[in-house]
């Protein structure tokens, strides 16, 4: 892969990745994860059992799982309330790739390019988890 003129190659994921992480627990409602994503207005969760990286669910992932009427109180049918109460580990990702914090941001984007994903949870030796880059992040580092 070419790295444009503007990137150092030697730039490092710590640098770049974003250290405010939204994670939600396996066994959180839909609702509990529909709200964290609306209130906080971000595109990725990293899913935790206890302290141990466990998935990742997208917005995306949301949206296809959750009826599009059950926000709305005229609209909501019971099956579309429903949708509310499936749990995260229903519709994550599971076994997510990761990258740790000293790895070059060309790995990086090389990564979520190979294995299909726009976001990478940053994850240190010992297993805890220090933050999370995606596709937005690599983005902003080549346009700057």
């Amino acid at each position: 892969m070419a790295i444009p003129s503007n990137i150092s190659s030697a730039a490092l994921v710590h640098e770049i990745m974003s250290r405010d992480l939204h994670t939600l627990l396996l066994d959180d409602s839909l609702r509990t994860a529909t709200r964290l994503f609306r209130d906080e207005k971000f595109h990725h969760a990293i899913v935790l059992e206890k302290t141990r990286v466990f998935g990742v669910v997208s917005d995306r992932d949301i949206l296809k799982a959750v009826s599009p009427f059950a926000d709305n109180p005229l609209m909501a049918r019971p099956q579309d309330l429903g949708t509310l109460n499936k749990r995260v580990h229903q519709i994550m990702t599971r076994k997510p790739v990761t990258i740790g914090p000293s790895e070059t941001i060309v790995a990086a984007a090389q990564k979520m390019i190979d294995e299909d994903v726009s976001c990478l949870p940053v994850v240190e030796e010992s297993g805890e988890l220090v933050g999370i880059i995606t596709l937005r992040d690599l983005a902003k580092q080549f346009l700057l």
